[in-house]
């Protein structure tokens, strides 16, 4: 099927028209428009599902440190810490955040990860989609929904802002992939399709601002903590949008913000670490000392 939308709106429009949810719509128009068949399409993405467990797994088992030496044995930490004290909200936070943490230091390792819908966010959408999917004993095929509903969130931000710090700063990274979360994870706990745009409009629209300031311009700090963050923060956007509680400000408008707010950011801000986090004493001694190291 032949399908054409570029806003939130007129993905609505569709979806309430056709009476299909977001990822039928989404895998129809990718098997239309690059002649394909919609099996083909899920293939695709369960792909991208299996390459993201991979990476989970493998995080989970290692504390082996990046080049730097800056990271690589948080997950590990936070591991030894549940198995000590347990986690005031429970397993599911427990799998997401050390979800997240393995597959970012899967990244800084240089071993396999998907971007999603950057490296640098790459820890967000996988933690949501899998810990989400162990809780409530989702199938295969509603694994690849969530994940097409999350790609087609990805879809329709890009149309108008670049998917890079070094265009709107971390907002358009790991705000990105909170947001994309969101709606996977309303698809997970079987929202309506209003509820999976909500979701990430609230989680975008409460993370506008977000700079892209990596110390000694490596995706490391604060990089790695941040997808955590980030990942949590997508799971509240959910909860408020299964409670029907709206963002007052419709999610096309939000991505507007965003870009205006991106092109406001100072240069400095944008991945060139030059400002922000980059910069500080601590920032700036790091720096130095990795360089002396080389």
């Amino acid at each position: 099927m032949e399908y054409s939308f570029s806003t939130f709106e007129s993905l609505l429009e569709i979806c309430n028209k056709e009476n299909k949810k977001i990822y039928e719509i989404m895998q129809e128009k990718e098997a239309f428009d690059f002649e394909k068949t919609v099996q083909s399409v899920r293939d695709k993405t369960e792909k991208s599902l299996n390459a993201m467990k991979e990476a989970i797994n493998n995080g989970l088992k290692s504390k082996e440190k990046s080049i730097s030496g800056l990271c690589g044995d948080d997950c590990y930490k936070l591991l030894e810490k549940y198995k000590r004290t347990g986690t005031i909200f429970g397993e599911v936070f427990e799998k997401i955040t050390t979800y997240a943490l393995a597959t970012m230091e899967e990244n800084l390792r240089m071993n396999r990860i998907v971007a999603c819908p950057t490296a640098g966010s790459c820890g967000i959408v996988p933690a949501v989609i899998i810990a989400l999917s162990e809780k409530y004993k989702s199938n295969k095929e509603e694994e690849i929904n969530a994940l097409i509903t999350a790609g087609t969130i990805g879809y329709i931000i890009s149309a108008k802002v670049a998917m890079a710090g070094a265009v709107a700063g971390c907002q358009a990274e790991c705000g990105v992939a909170s947001a994309m979360s969101a709606a996977a994870a309303v698809q997970i706990m079987r929202g309506n399709e209003k509820q999976k745009i909500n979701a990430a409009a609230l989680a975008l629209k409460n993370i506008l601002g977000l700079t892209c300031d990596p110390v000694s311009g490596l995706v490391e700090i604060p990089c790695v903590k941040r997808n955590v963050f980030l990942a949590i923060h997508a799971i509240t956007a959910a909860e408020l949008s299964l409670a029907d509680i709206e963002s007052k400000i419709p999610p096309d408008e939000i991505v507007d913000a965003m870009m205006q707010t991106g092109q406001l950011m100072s240069p400095l801000l944008k991945e060139t670490s030059q400002g922000g986090l980059a910069t500080t004493k601590s920032g700036i001694l790091i720096k130095k000392r990795i360089i002396n190291t080389q």
